[in-house]
């Protein structure tokens, strides 16, 4: 990598947001990063060409090894993430196209298709940035209001990992284990998704998800789910899930 690559590097990721439930969240740090400025777009999105782009990872590919592999980290990164920015990109672009038309025959197929891949950017960037380095504060458990709420809604952080875990290695076929913020009872919960964007309930924020799709965790773990879900608690970046709870909160 270059020193020009380094600080266009550093730059994004200090420009980081984080998008969901509806909501952008400007200036959201990653570990080891300093906030960024509210005024700064994400880099999940250009405005400059009107289409959405495919974030850098925050950290190296290997820096969130012996529990996450580089190999891994780079295809999903690299290749499946990617994909689904390709994808979101190419339905909006195919709907401009039936609304100039008029021919509303594929108007289905293609809001299908915004729904399931942009539902894929928006976990895929909330996941990268939901993990960090150990060195760089990643692993370990919640502090402030986010830890006092694990408390009051799960009885105890042991017993959040526990469900949280339990969810996540269960999910049947693709998809992903996410804490969320309800904004209704304003509560935690903690729900599967299945794919991208199935069984996610309406108006919930979310804060921390796993994915369990098969690509993320295949290379090194094989079948064993359990064994890759049990590592993903080593490196989660509880500071970046704590200042998406407080902005969800207020």
């Amino acid at each position: 990598m270059t020193k020009t690559e380094q600080v266009d590097r550093r730059a994004a990721i200090g420009a980081m947001a984080m998008l969901g439930s509806g909501l952008a969240f400007a200036g959201v740090a990653t570990a080891g990063q300093p906030e960024a400025d509210d005024s700064l777009i994400s880099i999940g999105y250009d405005k400059a060409t009107g289409e959405y782009v495919l974030p850098p990872l925050p950290y190296d590919y290997d820096a969130l090894e012996p529990h996450l592999d580089a190999q891994t980290m780079r295809i999903h990164h690299d290749k499946h993430h990617a994909g689904y920015v390709r994808g979101l990109n190419a339905a909006l672009a195919a709907l401009a196209e039936a609304r100039a038309s008029g021919d509303a025959s594929l108007i289905q197929h293609w809001t299908k298709k915004v729904s399931f891949h942009g539902s894929g950017h928006v976990n895929h960037t909330l996941f990268w940035l939901g993990m960090a380095p150990p060195s760089r504060g990643g692993g370990g458990e919640p502090s402030g209001k986010l830890a006092d709420a694990i408390v009051r809604d799960f009885g105890g952080f042991d017993k959040f990992s526990w469900q949280f875990q339990a969810a996540a290695k269960s999910v049947e076929g693709s998809g992903w284990g996410w804490l969320v913020h309800e904004p209704i009872s304003g509560r935690l919960t903690v729900l599967q998704v299945e794919n991208q964007q199935k069984l996610l309930m309406t108006g919930c924020v979310p804060l921390l998800g796993i994915d369990v799709w098969e690509h993320a965790y295949y290379l090194k773990y094989q079948n064993r789910r359990s064994d890759y879900v049990a590592a993903f608690m080593h490196v989660i970046n509880w500071g970046h899930v704590e200042r998406l709870y407080e902005r969800a909160t207020g």
